[in-house]
């Protein structure tokens, strides 16, 4: 059977997938050619990430896929609920990626608190000119230790977002509609451990207590953070969004940014993707990474191996 990684696998995915006698191909194919290279090929898996969307009309079109499979946690470029509803296995791996994601929320934290976003534009252009200038800029950094941190979305991802809140000494809460509390275990590399009990609170009184926010939610029809949202923001608080596009309200966000009601942001996703808002790219008060939250070796490792191990047991145990 035939495996087709169209954005790409780690080697230790195509080696599991090759011992057990799977063909795996990672060529890119274009969206507008998959339809005929699956067909054409007798595809029987197809693995995508973020880049290639599986809808209806492929999953229509491809009689012999067996499988659709997401290297991540979101699905939304999966039409999901179709494509099971037409015998298809549609697999992911939410929990590979948890630690990669959560390391790069606070990536933006470290670099916001001390303008490490907007130093590394400026020092290049006038460090050796206005290196005194700069400094004074760049004076008033703040601490991470004994703020408040504010996860809205407290699944797999927020909840390793808060040990590491934790573990530096920050006082962590969190909102989520499905999740009334969580044990959230900081693990230390001798082999303690510290447990905390976090029972969530609505996302309106997170979000008035919070000095960072940091969203870990699906994406959805509404925006989850709007207007109304970043009133209930205390004045110079800031947000981190590492996860979907499309969950807040860039306009708005922008907005409170240049007014001062918020001091920074930190985004990973954009609503339009692959072209970002031009004002948001251009914002000095903006952190910005191009959507790598599961961009790690460690992290692609896991989703590679995790993939083989769930298509080996689908298919050679049917």
């Amino acid at each position: 059977m035939k495996v087709l990684a169209n954005d790409g696998i780690s080697n230790s995915g195509i080696e599991a997938l090759e011992a057990a006698g799977f063909e795996v191909s990672t060529t890119t194919v274009a969206q507008e050619q998959l339809i005929k290279y699956i067909n054409e090929n007798d595809i029987s898996v197809l693995l995508v990430r973020s880049a290639t969307t599986a809808r209806k009309e492929l999953v229509d079109a491809c009689p012999n896929l067996k499988i659709i499979g997401r290297g991540g946690v979101g699905m939304d470029n999966i039409d999901v609920a179709y494509a099971r509803e037409k015998g298809l296995h549609v697999i992911n791996t939410p929990a590979a990626s948890s630690q990669s994601v959560a390391e790069l929320v606070f990536a933006h934290l470290y670099g916001g608190v001390r303008f490490l976003h907007d130093a590394n534009r400026s020092m290049p252009l006038e460090g050796d000119s206005q290196f005194k200038k700069l400094k004074k800029n760049y004076a008033k950094g703040i601490e991470l230790r004994g703020k408040t941190l504010g996860v809205i979305g407290f699944g797999r991802i927020g909840q390793e977002v808060a040990k590491i809140g934790l573990g530096v000494g920050m006082n962590v809460i969190a909102a989520d509609k499905f999740i009334e509390n969580a044990e959230v275990s900081v693990d230390f590399f001798d082999g303690q451990a510290v447990k905390f009990n976090i029972a969530t609170q609505s996302m309106e009184d997170v979000l008035k207590q919070s000095d960072f926010v940091t969203l870990h939610v699906p994406a959805q029809k509404d925006y989850v953070i709007g207007k109304a949202e970043f009133d209930l923001m205390k004045d110079g608080s800031s947000i981190i969004n590492a996860a979907r596009g499309g969950v807040v309200n860039e306009v708005e966000l922008v907005n409170a940014l240049e007014s001062g009601k918020l001091a920074f942001a930190g985004l990973d996703t954009f609503q339009n993707e692959p072209t970002p808002a031009v004002q948001l790219l251009m914002n000095g008060r903006i952190s910005l990474t191009p959507h790598i939250g599961a961009a790690t070796n460690e992290a692609q490792d896991r989703i590679g191996t995790e993939l083989a191990t769930q298509i080996k047991s689908l298919l050679l145990n049917d």
